[in-house]
């Protein structure tokens, strides 16, 4: 089974009434793809061809579906309800599509198409009938179950999400090879037991890397080299903050050229954010991430019960991410849908060269204000500051950044910050590419370095 959408299409499978046709345009929209309605698709009179016997429709349909599964260009399809009846359509998903299941109870089903001109929706006998026959077609074939579009998104992104998650780990990473946990002695003492336990018999190694940054430095990755004893088939699952998923990914990243890892994010920060779409790196005294890799992760568990003994410092940390993610969005997120947002981006843009920039608003000023303080600033209060220049510089009002996170000017060395923020990855020439919010929402944006510097020095006491 596929674990991601990345490169394949998003299939949109399930009965009558699920949905699938009203929201593929929706998930096309957010992934930046084309939509296609395989009714539509199909180009004939379905009704007319219902009257010649199902088999005439089938005959169109079938071959017509898997044409379009073979197309290069990744798509949303919104597959027909039948469609999954056919062995050579089954395949076709299996080879090119990341398949969801839009699972519907066939009481709400029947209530939405009863009325319809739908040739097998005239008897709710024969409906209800159809319904039990496809439902293991429907489980085999697909990837995934979601209820709605942000469902759709995190399957597609290999991101689950599920309170109490944590207790089923063992059955959430991919696979069936040997598992090196990862984390930190602080989250070892909380959930480590409880992930030990998930993970079973699988489980052969347990790695302690220390908190915060102090995790993100080559020194501790090749430690974690050294220490690790997976072949290819094994999988490193990373359970901690931002900053041990980083490192984890990295070190997974690299080691026998690439191993699957899996991220289980403990942190608001992690959950939001930083747990979410491959991009994983390690700090150097010159900038913050400057050393990594993409390595999109098997899976991501976002279970929000771990959130439950976060200090509320770290809280904070993360809400500075969330409402980064409503400032682009326009619109109030909760965990779940902030995750799904980002999640969108990077399946998007996997390799960061477009629209999952976005993401960076506000980071610009906040990794050069880290480095300055030779990462003893927390992220989350780096990201506020960065969001007030950010906001400032669009011509926005700051006060709802303010209003939530009261950011306050911090005490680094003014050159030493600016020096970091010219090493950005974002930079090109003399120019500094910043991401700034206008009324249409996100864009990049070239700025001066005069305006730039002195947007930074306003961070600074």
């Amino acid at each position: 089974m596929a674990l991601n959408a990345l490169g394949r299409h998003v299939a949109l499978v399930g009965f009558m009434g699920a949905g699938k046709t009203t929201m593929a345009p929706m998930v096309a929209e957010r992934l930046g793809r084309n939509w296609i309605d395989m009714d539509e698709a199909l180009g004939v009179d379905i009704q007319a061809l219902f009257e010649q016997g199902e088999e005439a429709f089938r005959a169109i349909e079938d071959p017509r579906t898997c044409e379009v599964l073979a197309a290069s260009e990744p798509a949303v399809i919104a597959l027909g309800g039948g469609a999954v009846k056919s062995e050579a359509v089954r395949a076709a998903l299996a080879s090119r599509a990341f398949s969801v299941l839009l699972d519907v109870d066939v009481d709400d089903a029947w209530e939405r198409v009863r009325t319809s001109d739908r040739p097998l929706a005239r008897d709710e006998a024969t409906f209800r009938r159809l319904n039990d026959e496809r439902r293991p077609l429907y489980g085999g074939a697909a990837d995934a179950v979601a209820a709605d579009v942000d469902g759709v998104i995190l399957a597609a992104g290999g991101v689950h999400h599920e309170l109490g998650a944590l207790e089923r780990l063992g059955e959430l990473v991919p696979g069936t090879g040997p598992v090196a946990l990862v984390t930190d002695s602080t989250v070892m003492g909380i959930h480590g037991a409880a992930a030990q336990t998930a993970l079973g018999d699988r489980l052969v190694s347990t790695h302690e890397l220390p908190r915060g940054e102090a995790a993100k430095q080559l020194q501790v990755v090749e430690r974690l080299w050294s220490e690790l004893r997976l072949d290819r088939a094994g999988t490193i699952v990373a359970l901690g903050g931002g900053s041990l998923t980083d490192t984890a990914g990295l070190a997974a990243a690299l080691y026998l050229r690439g191993v699957p890892w899996v991220a289980v994010p403990t942190t608001l920060v992690g959950q939001v954010d930083a747990g979410i779409g491959g991009k994983t790196a390690i700090d150097i005294p010159q900038g913050k991430n400057l050393v990594g890799a993409f390595h999109w992760p098997a899976r991501v568990v976002i279970d929000e019960a771990l959130l439950e003994t976060l200090p509320e410092r770290e809280r904070r940390q993360g809400e500075a991410e969330r409402i980064k993610t409503e400032l682009l969005a326009g619109r109030a997120l909760d965990v779940r849908a902030a995750a799904a947002y980002k999640t969108a981006l990077c399946l998007r843009d996997p390799r960061d060269r477009g629209t999952r920039q976005w993401l960076n608003l506000g980071h610009t000023f906040a990794h050069a204000l880290e480095a300055a303080a030779d990462f003893d600033l927390p992220h989350g209060e780096a990201v506020a500051l960065g969001l007030l220049a950010a906001l400032r510089l669009s011509g926005r009002d700051p006060a709802p950044v303010v209003a939530a996170l009261d950011p306050q000017p911090v005490e680094v060395d003014r050159d030493r910050a600016w020096e970091a923020l010219l090493r950005d990855k974002k930079r090109s020439g003399e120019a500094i590419n910043l991401v700034l919010l206008g009324d249409d929402g996100p864009y990049l944006e070239a700025r001066s370095p005069d305006e730039v510097r002195a947007a930074l020095d306003t961070l600074i006491s």
